[in-house]
């Protein structure tokens, strides 16, 4: 099962979180259906959505994370929750692979170097939180540590890692690191961390080698005293239902509702983030107006 856990030094120099996105990873490429780079792009964007929706704090909170560069394979989208359950997925997901001269997905040129890395916080009241930077590589690490850094200005570290079989492009291992400067880090535990940073293995390597999420943060934070904030299991998470849809359709004027259904008299709607689909009658549809109209008589007589 997939897990996160977060960590700090027992000095509160820094912040730490290292996830195993395995299974995540897997489920959405099953679901999408995405090619490797695309399986790749999304991976990496879920599973940095999960660590930064596990940092809120507030039960019903949310965070949405949106890459869209110039590349072709469109916008990736990712949404978490506060316990880390996410859900995403990709414009094209049939965008064509290519690699690098090493062998490694060129998830840079799938995505853009060129677009906007956009953060919504939902706290669950009130106005969400909106944040965006410019992408600066689009190979999705770099760019989330580039939004801590100009937007929070929060000192950053973002690794993220999804390993795929070469021949038939499934998923083997998906995991990421975060660790974060907090004011009280001294420059000694800077200069620590940074020589422990570079000599860092990737996560996918980590993984591995059989190294929990756990050890990956010990290993993060080599030198330094580490007290466990909380070990969390996560999942990958579709919220859609089709009372959800009903309550969409309701916010529509009549004549469009009607307009919904098809020559062969089907209304149907589909949810990006699991491929779900919701299929509605025309006697559906009428009764989901009569339904709306009888609430909004209803609520100009209370």
């Amino acid at each position: 099962m997939d897990k996160i856990i977060r960590c700090i030094t027992k000095d509160g120099s820094i912040m730490a979180s290292a996830i195993d996105s395995t299974d995540i990873v897997y489920t959405a490429k099953k679901l999408h259906k995405t090619s490797p780079v695309a399986t790749a792009a999304l991976g990496r964007l879920l599973t940095a959505a999960s660590v930064m929706g596990a940092q809120l704090k507030q039960k019903e909170a949310s965070i949405t994370l949106r890459v869209n560069g110039d590349g072709p394979i469109g916008a990736v989208i990712a949404v978490a929750d506060s316990n880390g359950n996410c859900r995403g997925y990709v414009s094209n997901p049939a965008v064509e692979t290519e690699r690098y001269e090493n062998g490694k997905l060129n998830v840079s040129k799938a995505v853009g170097k060129n677009g906007i890395l956009n953060v919504m916080r939902d706290y669950g009241s009130g106005e969400p939180y909106f944040g965006n930077v410019e992408l600066v590589s689009g190979e999705i690490a770099e760019d989330i540590a580039n939004y801590y850094a100009l937007s929070e200005q929060i000192p950053t570290v973002c690794a993220l890692g999804v390993l795929l079989d070469k021949d038939d492009g499934e998923v083997l291992l998906a995991g990421g690191l975060l660790i974060q400067l907090l004011p009280a880090a001294d420059d000694e535990a800077i200069t620590r961390l940074e020589k422990n940073i570079s000599v860092l293995e990737p996560v996918t390597t980590m993984l591995a080698k059989g190294y929990d999420v756990k050890k990956m943060c010990e290993i993060a934070l080599d030198g330094f005293e580490v007290e466990v904030l909380d070990e969390i299991p996560i999942n990958y998470i579709c919220k859609c239902s089709r009372e959800k849809v009903v309550n969409t359709i309701k916010m529509m004027p009549d004549d469009e509702i009607r307009a919904l259904a098809d020559e062969k008299g089907y209304a149907r709607a589909n949810c990006h983030f699991c491929n779900k689909n919701y299929r509605f009658t025309k006697k559906q549809l009428e009764e989901i107006i009569a339904e709306k109209n009888a609430e909004a008589s209803q609520n100009e007589n209370v």
